[in-house]
C-alpha cells in the first residue's frame, strides 16, 4: 500500500493558476441547473415564478393588493406590483451600490431573511431576482417608491446604466421587472402563455385579497388554448373555488367539499384546505407553502394526512365501528382531490427549485390545526361521515382482499384461450355492446342459449346457489369452482390482479327466475360482485333482468305480468269482456320456451334491466345492510325479519 503513495508524480502542471473563482452571478451563468433545474423550457418558466413569488410576497404581507404579468412579443415578460418598491438608497456595505442594485447582482440578498420585513415569504434562499437578473438577456427595473420613479437596465447580470432618479410620481408605487431570457442558456425555448396564464390564477386562488391582471399579446396564444388575452383574477373563495373549478359537475362526491381558512397558534401563520372524496374521477393533492407549489409534498403534506387519518379512526371509535382500525393513510386519500395552502415563518425547502417542504415544525403545526376541525365538521354530520367512513373501510378492505389474494392468474381476454367450459361466448371480439347473462343451472342456461343473439350475448350457466362470500373465508372462496369459472369467464381477474380494461364484456346479467330462490340467487351474486368486484358495480356493469311470473293470454292477447301485483292489476285493467283468462305461472326461466324468453326478458328492444349501484350518499347504510343480511352473524337476519314481520302480510308484491 505504501508504495502506491511513494509513486513518481504524473505528468503536466496543476497550481494555483488553475483554480478558478466565480464572482457575482457568474456561478448562475455558468450552472444554471443548480439554481433553476435546468435550461429547458420548465427552468424558463421558473423565472417567471421567482418574480411573481416576490409580488405575491408584498401582497402576503398586506403591502400589495395588485399584481400585474405581461407576455410582450420578442419573448418579453414584465411582471409589476403596487407594493412598497425595492428599496433604492445606498447599501450601508456596499456604498457606492444601491440596495436595488445589491439585490439584483448579489446571490443570497434579499430583505427576507430577518423576519421583520417578510413574516412569511417563498423561502430565504434569496436567489429570486439575482437569478432572474443573472440569465436575462436584459432586464429594465422600474421602482415607484415615496413619489419618485427610478429606472435602470441590465444586461446578462450586469448593469448597464446607472440607477436613474426618472422623475416625480404622483399615483403610482411598487416595482416593474421586464425581462427577456438569455438565448445562449435557454437556446429556442420561448414563453408558453398557456402555462403563464394557469401561474397567475393558481397564485390568485392561495391569496384571496389579491388580485392578478394578466395580459397577453392574443399573437402568442395558440389556436385551441383557453387563454384570454387579458384579464383580471380574483378568487374571493380560494381554494374552495380552485378544487371546485377544477373537479366540474362530472366527479360524485362521498360527502361535500371541506374547506377553510384558519390562523395558526402564537401568530405563527395560517392554513387553507379544500378536500373533496370521490366517488369516481381522478384523486390529486396539491400542496403549497407560502403560495410556492410543492410538487413533492414534504412535512405539511404529511400532518395533513396524518389528521385526516386520525381523525376518521377517532370518529370510526365513536361510534362504535370496529373495522375502523384496519384503514391506512392511503385508504383515506386514495381518491381524495384536495388543496392546501400553508403560510409560516421562514420556510426550509429541499433545493433551490423548492419542491419540497423539509420545515420540521410543519408537521406538526398542520396536524394539530387540521385534525380537530376535521373532527367538528365529521361530528357536525354524523350521516354523512358515516358515509365517508364506509366508504374508506370499503376501500380498506378491498386492499386486504387484493393482498390475500391468490386466485387462479387471469386469462388473456383473446378468445383463443381456454375458457370454462359451461360458458357460451359471443362471437363479437370487442367489448363494445356485449353482455354475459349469468343464469341458474343447466336448463335455463339452455333456454338462455337458444334466445341469444349469438353475436353480442354470451351465457353462462351456474350451479344453484353460489357461495355467499359475505360470510365465507378466503380459502373457501379461492376454491370455489363456480366463482372461479365466473372470474375466469369475466376476464378482468380479482384481487390484485383485478384489470377494468380486460372486462371482455359490456354488460354483466344477473337472470333468475321470478321467485323467492332466484331472488336469493341474484342477491348472493349482488353480494360477490359487491364484495369481491365493486369496481365492476362503480363503473355501472352489473344489472338484472326482469323475467316474468305470470302470462295471462285471452284469445289472442297475451300480457306478462312480472309478480302477484301487477298480475291482479292486469286482471282488472286490460282484458274487457267474459271471456276467460288463462294465467300460466312460470316454474323458471328453463320452463319458458326460447321465443318467450327472448321477447321478455333478452331483447334489447322490449326487455327491462335494473342497473345494480351503490348510492354514494347511501354507501354507509348498504355495508350496513349487506352486513346483516349476508353476513357471519345469523342474529343480525333474525333481527331483520322480525322488524318486519308485522307488515309482511300488507306488503304489495
Amino acid at each position: 500500500m505504501d508504495d502506491l503513495f511513494n509513486q513518481a508524480a504524473p505528468s503536466g502542471d496543476y497550481s494555483a493558476k488553475d483554480i478558478e473563482v466565480l464572482e457575482g452571478l457568474e456561478p448562475v451563468r455558468h450552472r444554471p441547473g443548480m439554481y433553476i433545474g435546468g435550461t429547458d423550457e420548465a427552468a424558463l418558466h421558473h423565472l417567471a415564478a421567482e418574480l411573481l413569488d416576490n409580488a405575491m410576497d408584498e401582497a402576503v404581507a398586506g403591502h400589495a393588493s395588485m399584481i400585474e404579468m405581461s407576455l410582450a412579443a420578442g419573448n418579453w415578460l414584465s411582471v409589476r406590483d403596487n407594493g412598497r418598491g425595492i428599496p433604492v438608497d445606498p447599501h450601508p456595505k456596499f456604498k457606492d451600490k444601491s440596495a436595488l442594485e445589491v439585490i439584483l447582482t448579489t446571490l443570497h440578498s434579499g430583505g427576507k431573511f430577518s423576519g421583520k420585513i417578510y413574516a412569511t415569504s417563498g423561502g430565504l434562499h434569496g436567489v429570486g431576482s439575482s437569478v432572474v437578473n443573472a440569465l436575462a438577456e436584459k432586464l429594465e427595473v422600474e421602482v415607484a417608491r415615496e413619489r419618485v420613479l427610478w429606472r435602470q437596465e441590465y444586461v446578462r447580470g450586469k448593469p448597464v446604466t446607472a440607477l436613474v432618479n426618472a422623475g416625480p410620481v404622483a399615483n403610482r408605487r411598487g416595482t416593474l421587472f421586464r425581462f427577456v431570457p438569455d438565448r445562449e442558456i435557454f437556446g429556442a425555448h420561448q414563453f408558453s402563455a398557456r402555462l403563464l396564464y394557469r401561474l397567475c390564477r393558481s397564485k390568485a386562488y392561495l391569496f384571496r385579497g389579491v388580485r392578478i391582471r394578466w395580459s397577453c399579446d392574443p399573437g402568442l396564444i395558440a389556436s385551441g388554448w383557453d387563454v384570454p388575452a387579458s384579464v383580471e383574477l380574483h378568487f374571493p373563495g380560494g381554494l374552495a373555488d380552485s378544487l371546485a373549478e377544477e373537479l366540474g359537475l362530472s366527479p360524485k362526491l362521498v360527502m361535500p367539499v371541506w374547506a377553510g381558512l384558519a390562523d395558526l397558534p402564537d401568530a405563527a401563520g395560517r392554513i387553507e384546505w379544500a378536500c373533496a372524496w370521490l366517488d369516481n374521477g381522478e384523486a390529486s393533492l396539491d400542496t403549497y407553502c407560502n403560495t410556492i407549489p410543492t410538487p413533492q409534498g414534504g412535512t405539511h403534506e404529511a400532518g395533513f394526512r396524518a389528521a385526516l387519518l386520525k381523525g376518521l379512526r377517532g370518529f370510526g371509535e365513536q361510534r362504535g365501528n370496529k373495522r375502523a382500525s384496519v384503514i391506512t393513510g392511503d385508504d383515506v386519500t386514495g381518491t381524495l382531490a384536495a388543496k392546501l395552502s400553508l403560510f409560516i415563518r421562514e420556510p426550509q425547502f429541499q433545493g433551490q427549485t423548492k419542491e419540497k417542504l423539509t420545515s420540521p415544525e410543519a408537521q406538526k403545526v398542520t396536524e394539530a390545526s387540521l385534525r380537530d376541525r376535521f373532527e367538528h365538521f365529521l361530528a357536525g354530520d354524523p350521516a354523512t361521515a358515516d358515509n365517508l367512513l364506509a366508504y374508506v373501510i370499503e376501500r380498506a378492505e378491498e386492499r386486504i382482499r387484493r393482498r390475500e389474494a391468490k386466485d387462479t392468474p387471469r386469462k388473456s381476454a383473446t378468445r383463443r384461450l381456454r375458457l370454462p367450459g359451461k360458458l357460451t361466448d359471443c362471437s363479437r371480439e370487442s367489448r363494445e355492446a356485449t353482455e354475459i347473462f349469468l343464469v341458474e343451472g343447466d336448463s335455463a342456461g339452455g333456454s338462455a342459449k337458444q334466445a341469444r343473439n349469438r353475436e353480442t350475448q354470451a351465457v353462462l350457466p351456474l350451479r344453484g346457489k353460489i357461495l355467499n362470500v359475505a360470510s365465507a373465508s378466503t380459502e373457501k372462496l379461492r376454491q370455489n369452482q363456480e366463482l372461479k369459472d365466473l372470474i375466469e369467464a369475466l376476464g378482468c381477474g380479482v384481487g390484485e390482479r383485478f384489470r377494468l380494461d380486460q372486462l371482455r364484456y359490456g354488460r354483466i346479467i344477473i337472470m333468475t327466475d321470478a321467485d323467492v330462490d332466484g331472488a336469493h340467487i341474484a342477491s348472493l351474486l349482488m353480494t360477490f360482485f359487491y364484495r369481491e368486484l365493486p369496481e365492476l358495480i362503480r363503473g355501472g356493469h352489473v344489472f338484472l333482468a326482469q323475467p316474468p311470473l305470470f302470462r295471462l293470454t285471452q284469445g289472442s292477447k297475451s300480457v306478462y305480468a312480472m309478480d302477484d301485483g301487477e298480475r291482479d292489476r292486469l286482471m282488472k285493467s286490460a282484458f274487457k269482456g267474459s271471456a276467460k283468462v288463462e294465467i300460466s305461472r312460470f316454474k323458471g326461466l328453463g320452463e319458458m320456451p326460447p321465443a318467450m324468453l327472448k321477447e321478455t326478458t333478452m331483447d334489447p328492444k322490449r326487455r327491462v334491466l335494473l342497473r345494480v349501484m351503490t348510492l354514494p350518499e347511501d354507501r354507509a347504510e348498504t355495508a350496513e345492510m349487506v352486513e346483516s343480511l349476508m353476513g357471519r352473524k345469523p342474529e343480525l337476519r333474525f333481527r331483520f325479519i322480525q322488524d318486519r314481520a308485522a307488515g309482511a302480510g300488507e306488503l304489495d308484491v
